[in-house]
């Protein structure tokens, strides 16, 4: 028990220490405090509490003030600069709560000015604080379009300090963000310094060195082209070597380097052989047990997304396979299995034969597991992952996913903590109600539709919309039983408002439940007219004041549907864009018509194709009403219609109303 006493009482005994007037005592206080906080994010708080790192940063800032021409030798105020520029270095690494007492006690600037001491290893502990700093994103940014900053990152890398050349490679990869900057650093011949050390520097260099050429590079074409050219040195090529290194990190640094170019310019590193040597080399990393394999996964997905040729080459690779099989060891970094979910998402995003794989391998019970995983990220990787899986219409079709085991736990990340959870939960349902089958009831008995409607009067404005598309999805091809449940538990008032939201994305997907809740049967047409017509009252409004093309497709869509019904329900659609004949009416449905969106024009004219169907009582009166708006005119201005939906459909306008010409 005494113990323990002494053991809670030495922090701030250490700390008396530190304020020894005895150099000796002040060094052994530092080098204690250093080792007591070392990779110990609980010692560093506990330390940051009683306010260690200003005491610190004073006896850094006290200690280089009195450094002199007389004694710029002297061991203690040596040793003092260099342990206590190590505590400081100690608590910003991989801990942003530090980084901010580091910078909140200006040991920025002192530590900067140790770069410049005449002692090789005060320099050097000065530059390894620094760069323990800039791991951090809360690290001060430079601005390279300055002389000055230019000129201190040249200094830097021109140095034969390894840990002041990799300071400037770290300052680099932080502060570099925008293409003017990326352009100033080639002009400065920034990359030629980094190829260099690529090729005659140590190991930290070299790393620190691809991780900055990664930075230049991103979407930088043009600084590309420039270093794959005979003046920087040998194309590409010392990237491409290191890409094969002993060293795995250097191996995973040189492949998200090529990745980095293969993305920004498409047409660099287009031979097959380096892309499967890419895919093989990621795939292997995912076995290294240290951080570069939990990075390993998320590489892997930077190089494969969006790109039908590299998964198909992974696929090839036996990627599932492998990814997997990381999957059922277990136990996995949270950081790792949320890497191999969003790769396992990337490989099924596009291909079929990649779901196949997927589901033969039955990874889908494995990522089902992980939607209850403790960490956030990794339910949304799970989900975002669903997702992708569940984009085939055929394994739709066969009912694969519409069971308890999937939606249940998806309907209960409705209500997760995390807004990033809830809207892929939601992205992922979304595909799972298309469901061709008809075992939409699942859903229903386990609250989904009622929490998707609960959801969509959220205050995150991506719940709404993400809602509602589920919802759109739920009622698309449904039958009027369960369109009858979603109407009555959605409210005519409630759809209205949504139609009206703030946001646009809001609006699309609230009119888009309309245009499916009306499609079908003519019974289905008659939910726009609950609540004495609200919903379609509120289009026909939305319709005039829209901006967005998005929002207008789906109005004319839904009151498309509701024309293609009997009389009553064309000349209620009629009364929405006519209500007055005047001017502005006139124009926002010639706007339409005349409008650069193909669907807006499909959308107007097939609506138009539906109130003067020959067959329709009233068909004659509203093509007359139609003629005097100036839409008729306008329609015969359409007959050549780059848009061959467009082009059909205006000419069974014109044969519709030159049959009534006829008669």
């Amino acid at each position: 028990m005494p113990s323990a006493t002494v053991n809670n009482h030495r922090p701030s005994e250490l700390l008396s220490r530190l304020a020894s007037p005895e150099p000796e005592v002040k060094v052994r206080a530092l080098r204690e405090v250093k080792n007591l906080i070392i990779g110990n994010r609980t010692k560093k708080l506990s330390f940051l509490k009683l306010g260690a790192v200003p005491a610190v940063a004073g006896i850094l800032a006290d200690s280089i003030d009195g450094v002199s021409d007389n004694n710029c030798n002297n061991n203690s105020i040596n040793n003092i600069l260099v342990q206590s520029s190590a505590v400081l270095g100690s608590f910003a690494c991989g801990f942003d709560a530090g980084v901010h007492a580091v910078l909140d006690a200006g040991a920025f600037p002192v530590l900067l000015r140790l770069l410049a001491n005449s002692n090789a290893k005060v320099v050097d502990a000065g530059a390894r604080a620094l760069k323990m700093i800039y791991q951090s994103k809360l690290a001060p940014k430079y601005d390279f379009l300055q002389q000055k900053n230019m000129e201190f990152l040249i200094s830097l890398l021109n140095s034969e300090n390894e840990n002041v050349t990799g300071l400037g490679a770290s300052i680099i990869t932080h502060s570099c963000g925008t293409s003017l900057e990326r352009k100033a650093l080639f002009d400065a011949g920034i990359p030629r310094k980094l190829n260099s050390l690529l090729e005659c520097g140590s190991l930290s260099q070299r790393d620190a060195s691809l991780e900055s050429l990664a930075t230049i590079f991103k979407n930088n074409p043009e600084v590309i082209s420039k270093f794959s050219g005979p003046e920087v040195g040998r194309p590409l090529s010392s990237v491409i070597d290191l890409a094969k290194d002993r060293y795995p990190r250097t191996r995973l640094l040189a492949c998200l380097c090529l990745i980095v170019i293969r993305n920004s310019s498409p047409h660099f590193l287009q031979d097959i052989g380096i892309k499967t040597k890419l895919i093989h080399i990621l795939l292997e990393l995912l076995d290294d047990p240290g951080q570069v394999g939990d990075e390993a996964p998320f590489a892997f997905s930077s190089l494969i997304a969006q790109k039908e040729d590299l998964q198909k080459l992974a696929l090839e690779a036996n990627a599932i396979d492998k990814l997997h099989h990381h999957l059922e060891k277990g136990s996995l970094h949270p950081r790792r299995y949320e890497g191999i979910l969003l790769a396992l998402a990337d490989m099924c995003s596009k291909l079929e034969s990649c779901r196949s794989k997927f589901l033969s391998l039955q990874v889908l019970n494995l990522v089902t597991d992980a939607l209850t995983d403790d960490t956030a990220d990794v339910r949304t990787a799970a989900c975002i992952c669903l997702k992708n899986v569940t984009r085939s219409i055929k394994n739709l079709s066969a009912g694969y996913f519409m069971n308890e085991i999937v939606v249940i736990p998806l309907v209960q990340l409705f209500l997760d903590p995390s807004t990033s959870v809830q809207v892929a939960a939601l992205s992922a349902i979304s595909n799972i109600v298309v469901d061709f089958t008809a075992r939409k009831s699942i859903f229903v008995q386990c609250g989904g539709m009622k929490q998707l409607v609960q959801l969509a009067k959220s205050m995150e404005s991506a719940v709404r919309s993400n809602a509602l598309w589920a919802l759109k999805n739920f009622v698309f091809l449904a039958d009027n039983r369960l369109k009858e449940g979603v109407l009555s538990e959605l409210t005519a008032s409630l759809l209205s408002s949504l139609i009206c939201d703030p946001e646009p994305s809001v609006q699309e997907q609230a009119l888009a439940i309309v245009r499916n809740l009306v499609d079908g049967c003519i019974d289905s047409i008659e939910f726009v007219f609950a609540e004495d017509g609200l919903v379609l009252g509120t289009i026909g409004r939305q319709l005039q004041s829209a901006s967005k093309a998005e929002i207008v497709i789906q109005g004319m869509y839904a009151l498309c549907n509701v024309a293609s019904g009997n009389e009553f329900h064309k000349e209620a659609v009629m009364n929405q864009l006519f209500p007055l004949m005047g001017d502005m009416n006139q124009s926002f449905m010639i706007k339409f018509l005349q409008s650069n969106d193909s669907q807006l024009r499909t959308a107007t004219v097939w609506t138009i194709v539906n109130l003067t169907c020959p067959s329709s009582p009233g068909a004659s009166g509203r093509l007359e009403k139609l003629r005097n708006a100036g839409i008729v005119s306008q329609i015969k201005n359409m007959v050549n219609d780059p848009c061959v939906d467009v082009k059909l459909r205006v000419r069974t306008v014109l044969g519709q109303s030159m049959a009534f010409m006829d008669n």
